[in-house]
């Protein structure tokens, strides 16, 4: 769970979608001949959304929707209702190109069904979504058989190079959205984790950033820095003693290794395993600003989550050598390349 990215899936701001959950949500759900159930709206010439019958879309239109881009607002929740992700959470939209789906009753015929501007819940069988459109296994916080729902609003359909030349304004403007919400979180934080260190009577250092440390076993030599690989067996839980995850349990009981400075990791973990040493033990307590942020990572970790993680730094090595290419030694293919 340390990583940067776990299970990013397709998810929207819930107010998006109150007037046509609220007041729309009690009609019942329409099955496709696919087996694919929705609930899909519209919006008429006075803004309010009505019921939108999918079986007279025009075959021209939907043809005309293949190979581009289009962009939505989403977000999905478990057969408990539990949000799962929110592009809301994000501060950004997703965009996905619009491809036929050869699995009857897939997400991708799902987004087809949308005309931009319209609206629509739809209800994915877990199981299919993840073996057939994601290609991964199931997550533990999603249950064998279950359903996800989607609540999703299509904001825009553009061709690819269009989509391209809007990505990095959508990524400008989310990290301007995403420091806003950092510098406002960050004393709240600052606030609990203090407030706990003095519950737990903590002898704890702090970074520049605001992660707090404890070493409670030295180890020997220098300290990790950038450009080194680690090795770290780790604990993390919440602030209320909930675990969501460790070495034991995602990586069969070994350390796990990454190497510094690539961004591999969430900040507080680049910055906190600085603080050790080989053989070290100890805690860090990361503000969620240096860990996940306003992003809800499943169930187990909502929003603006204050991170704990109990870390042994078993190693400290060198990375390896980048191999010669066209560029000499030390090129574009270095570790951590592409992730």
């Amino acid at each position: 769970m340390f990583k940067k990215s776990l299970y990013l899936l397709p998810a929207v701001a819930v107010t998006l979608f109150s007037y046509s959950c609220k007041n729309l949500g009690k009609d019942e759900f329409v099955k496709a001949p696919s087996g694919l159930e929705y609930k899909l709206y519209s919006q008429n010439k006075e803004g309010e959304y009505e019921i939108k019958d999918a079986s007279k879309t025009d075959s021209a239109a939907y043809k005309a929707k293949l190979d581009k881009v289009m962009s939505f607002e989403m977000e999905y929740r478990n057969a408990k209702d539990s949000l799962l992700f929110s592009t809301k959470d994000n501060a950004m939209p997703i965009q996905i190109k619009m491809v036929a789906s050869p699995n009857k009753g897939s997400i991708e015929e799902a987004f087809l069904m949308l005309d931009k501007g319209d609206s629509a819940v739809f209800r994915i069988n877990a199981d299919t979504l993840f073996a057939k459109t994601f290609r991964s296994p199931l997550p533990p916080f999603i249950e064998k058989g279950s359903f996800l729902t989607f609540f999703v609003k299509a904001i825009n359909l553009q061709t690819e190079q269009e989509a391209m030349a809007d990505y990095p304004k959508m990524m400008e403007r989310q990290q301007k959205e995403m420091e806003a919400r950092a510098a406002k979180q960050a004393p709240i934080d600052d606030k609990l984790i203090q407030e706990y260190v003095k519950k737990n009577n903590l002898q704890v250092q702090k970074t520049a950033s605001g992660v707090y440390y404890v070493i409670t076993q030295p180890g020997a030599g220098p300290n990790a820095t950038d450009g080194k690989v680690v090795a770290v067996k780790y604990k993390g839980t919440l602030l209320n003693g909930k675990e969501f995850d460790s070495s034991d349990k995602s990586n069969g009981g070994n350390p796990i290794e990454f190497p510094l400075g690539q961004n591999q990791v969430i900040k507080g973990w680049e910055e906190g395993i600085k603080q050790f040493n080989k053989g070290s033990k100890g805690t860090l307590l990361i503000p969620s600003p240096q860990g996940y942020g306003s992003m809800a990572r499943g169930a187990e970790l909502p929003a603006n989550s204050i991170l704990r993680f109990d870390v042994e730094l078993v190693d400290i090595k060198d990375a390896p050598a980048a191999p010669a290419g066209p560029t000499g030694p030390g090129g574009p293919a270095g570790p951590g390349a592409g992730l």
